[in-house]
């Protein structure tokens, strides 16, 4: 990481705030601040590497934040929030986060997952990986390890960096079943728990939405019941 990497924190609690500012500013990030789901919006755009999000803020939540920024940018998103329920895990995933860490937070995970969504944000966009020629073509789905983009009947789709990440991961492997856990194993590079199976579940819902006509009966990422999903 560098210290031109520039990451949004928005939490309408300023000690929140300033306890996250300095932390990541002392690994040498640059941190822009938003008050709250409003003002994150508004301060968006391609030049930020990360998002940090609360969910309960006046105004705009952060699950609509998350929504709108979503059609700004694919950078990652990270909730970091004292909702602990696994249904505000659910609505934070399906709003189009990458992680989700809950209040009070240890300062060594907040500062690890941080990297690590930054780290897999670099690789997806070709940073820090060598150049490819590689195409993967799967009926009208195109996928271009070179420049990580997919097209589908040669229009553009856009994705986050994980569902691009799990995509990859299927294309790449035809064929084979991939369990919850060797996704979330694979993808997120963490240890798996029984809870992470609705975090897959809804990044694959998301993912079929973006790829297939008709995501009830996907022609693309196939549910093999009981066992996992795949790519035929």
């Amino acid at each position: 990481m560098n210290h031109t990497t520039n990451i949004l924190i928005a939490d309408d609690n300023d000690e929140i705030r300033e306890i996250v500012r300095v932390l990541l500013k002392s690994e040498g990030f640059h941190i822009i601040e938003a008050v709250d789901g409003d003002d994150a919006v508004h301060k968006a755009d391609e030049t930020i590497d990360l998002f940090i999000l609360d969910i309960m803020m006046p105004g705009k939540s952060g699950f609509k934040a998350c929504v709108e920024i979503r059609e700004k940018s694919s950078a990652p998103i990270l909730f970091l929030t004292a909702k602990t329920q696994d249904s505000d895990k659910y609505m934070a995933f399906s709003a189009g986060s990458d992680d989700y860490l809950s209040k009070p937070f240890s300062y060594t995970e907040l500062v690890s997952r941080v990297k690590a969504l930054l780290r897999r944000y670099y690789v997806y966009k070709g940073k820090d990986s060598a150049p490819s020629s590689d195409t993967i073509h799967i009926h009208d789905l195109s996928i271009n390890t070179a420049s990580n983009e997919v097209t589908m009947a040669q229009q553009e789709i856009t994705l986050t960096e994980t569902e691009y990440q799990i995509l990859l991961l299927l294309a790449q492997n035809r064929m084979k079943i991939f369990s919850a856990q060797n996704l979330y194993e694979s993808v997120w590079n963490e240890p798996y728990f029984y809870s992470c199976n609705n975090t897959v579940m809804v990044h694959i819902r998301n993912l079929r939405s973006k790829l297939e006509a008709d995501p009830q009966n996907p022609e693309y990422i196939k549910t093999v019941w009981g066992k996992g999903y795949r790519i035929d």
